[in-house]
């Protein structure tokens, strides 16, 4: 059921709820099966991911970090370096904790090891799959000293997502608008579910037609292709992409794309770009999304309620 990944998440709020204060992250074990003993919380952080600076920020943490990734411009004072950098120049900022993510160790497993060599703690964190953010908020939580600050983040979301499930269930599955939400418009490829973007889309009342999307690798990215966005031509109601780096798509390039004019969504204009941030990084900019595609969804609904 297409709301399944929402009903699940609420029910680890609960059980996060429960076993709060439980000793789990000791050891702390990040995304690329690195162990880290944590004796005590790290004060200079260098975030070489804009997910990790927001959520330290959000969490009370943004003073304990000292540099963040070149394209992060969150706190405009830092020096912004990147994992492409000599790993001389982060040393010289003397840091206690590096915080990476998977795709930086995969392509540059050098870093980690001289800044380890050096006696820097190096961190790699990005939840995989919805279900995991919890845990990744409470990780970051531990890592920086602020607990209390990653459970009242984790309330708030549980909160807010809830607030929006009530919404979507005043909807019929008559209502419910079907939609194919691409990723990367060159290459014609959506988001594999069980995604961060599927668990947007599926918690704004929307159902995925491209279901049946295969995953590439372990990414949130699956492949589907033209021939069978076309195929459930007549189902799309509505055709969302997500617009940033990842994919500089434009409205126009998808009405112009060969073919597509047979799709509902474009014969009827309902063509509608999100940013990229609010469906693809696990950051409480997520509820932003969830809301932002819930009202592309249901324009109806979002002015009864005000």
């Amino acid at each position: 059921m297409p709301m399944c990944v929402t009903r699940r998440l609420l029910l680890l709020l609960i059980l996060w709820t429960l076993t709060a204060g439980s000793a789990w992250a000791f050891p702390i074990v990040d995304s690329d099966g690195r162990v880290v003993m944590l004796e005590r919380p790290f004060t200079r952080i260098i975030s070489l991911y804009g997910a990790h600076t927001r959520n330290l920020i959000d969490m009370g943490a943004g003073e304990q970090i000292v540099a963040v990734g070149r394209s992060d411009h969150q706190l405009p004072d830092l020096p912004r370096i990147s994992f492409r950098d000599d790993p001389e120049r982060l040393l010289a900022l003397k840091p206690d904790l590096v915080l990476i993510r998977p795709m930086i160790s995969r392509a540059y497993p050098q870093l980690a090891k001289r800044l380890e060599q050096s006696g820097v703690s190096v961190v790699s964190l990005q939840p995989a799959a919805v279900d995991e953010l919890f845990r990744y908020w409470e990780i970051l939580g531990r890592l920086s000293g602020h607990e209390q600050g990653a459970k009242q983040l984790i309330a708030g979301f549980g909160a807010g997502l809830a607030e929006i499930r009530l919404k979507v269930d005043y909807l019929t599955r008559q209502e419910r608008r079907q939609v194919y939400f691409e990723s990367m418009h060159k290459q014609m490829k959506t988001f594999a579910p069980g995604s961060m973007a599927i668990f947007v889309l599926e918690s704004a009342g929307g159902i995925n037609v491209a279901a049946d999307a295969t995953q590439v690798r372990k990414t949130n990215i699956a492949a589907y292709g033209k021939e069978r966005i076309l195929a459930r031509a007549n189902q799309i109601d509505i055709f969302l992409a997500q617009k940033g780096r990842m994919n500089p798509v434009t409205i126009e390039m998808i009405k112009k794309e060969p073919g597509f004019h047979v799709i509902k969504a474009v014969r009827e204009n309902r063509i509608f770009l999100i940013d990229e941030k609010l469906v693809s990084r696990p950051t409480m900019g997520l509820l932003e999304g969830i809301q932002t595609v819930h009202d592309i969804l249901y324009p109806q609904a979002g002015r009864e309620t005000r």
